[in-house]
């Protein structure tokens, strides 16, 4: 096996040696699930100990302006996301009539979009996308695939752009999680789902709720948002993107499954397999935030290329 061995800063070029890989064979390093072929002794991209502010990552409870900014969100958002406002804006937005536009111009629309849920970072939306498909790239050079997925993430945070009606934040944004049954204890302030409509549901309020067990998480009825957006428009555009990118994107803020092991009552075979790279994914997602700027005329050649290669030129949205 050969690996990068040189650490470049972001946005530079990086010589693209060939790291292989069975999906099948990961395991547990640094609470990530990754590769035998690449454990923290190989990667280049280190985690971080403290976030843009100082503090650590995804830490709710800290004392500062932003975190309580963060729970203010989370609280209008448990209330107002319920089972039937997500059937609603599904049926809306699966329409995809709102524009027509490339992938590209839709990164550029992020530009003024700072995310009110992360307590990690405040910076335009468009500088984290790139942060996370650069460092992607630079541990997984020949998987080209997860590179254009880490910049496609989160492209539907456009939901809250004027041309997509202006959503409310609580409505695109934030920990995403399932509708129908009981809300885990581990979603993030959780005890803000007591003014959630739905908790006077008994149905809703059971472990399996309307599912079966393991009926698959393409069944479940998820909070609305960015992740749901996304999906639904590179499916229907036809990318041609595996199943684990799409799974990447539509559950990429579903911290409560993929960071504390709820719901997987609800995963089928195929979940557990895309698992895997979701798990991958998400170090890079959470942990690649910082002040570091990307030089974005030099690496967009690079992501237009597999935006070419794995989607239309223009999308319908």
């Amino acid at each position: 096996m050969t690996i990068l061995i040189e650490q470049p800063e972001f946005g530079s070029q990086v010589e693209e040696k060939k790291v292989s890989f069975n999906a099948n064979e990961l395991i547990l390093d640094g609470g990530f699930m990754v590769p035998k072929t690449l454990s923290s002794q190989d990667e280049i991209f280190e985690v971080p100990d403290i976030n843009a502010f100082g503090q650590s990552f995804r830490d709710y409870n800290a004392e500062s302006e932003r975190q309580k900014s963060v729970e203010e969100f989370y609280r209008v958002q448990h209330i107002n996301q319920t089972y039937d406002y997500v059937k609603k804006m599904r049926e809306e937005y699966g329409k995809l009539n709102k524009i027509e536009m490339s992938i590209w111009d839709c990164c550029e629309l992020l530009n003024d979009v700072v995310d009110d849920s992360d307590p990690d970072l405040d910076e335009p939306q468009i500088e984290h996308l790139l942060q996370t498909a650069e460092a992607i790239r630079k541990d997984y050079p020949n998987e080209d695939w997860l590179h254009l997925t880490g910049l496609i993430h989160d492209l539907g945070k456009v939901l809250l752009h004027p041309s997509f009606g202006g959503l409310p934040q609580w409505a695109v944004v934030g920990d995403t999680f399932p509708l129908g049954c009981a809300f885990d204890e581990s979603i993030v302030h959780h005890k803000y789902f007591k003014e959630n409509p739905d908790i006077n549901n008994n149905i809703y309020n059971t472990k399996n709720g309307v599912y079966k067990e393991g009926c698959g998480l393409d069944k479940v009825v998820m909070s609305w948002g960015h992740d749901d957006y996304m999906y639904l428009v590179s499916k229907e555009n036809e990318t041609t993107l595996p199943s684990s990118a799409l799974f990447v994107i539509r559950y990429h803020s579903f911290y409560a499954l993929h960071r504390s092991g709820a719901y997987t009552h609800l995963m089928n075979e195929e979940d557990k397999e895309n698992m895997k790279w979701l798990n991958i994914f998400n170090k890079y997602d959470l942990y690649s935030k910082s002040k570091v700027r990307i030089d974005v005329e030099k690496v967009k050649p690079y992501y237009l290329s597999l935006i070419e290669k794995y989607f239309p030129t223009k999308l319908r949205w």
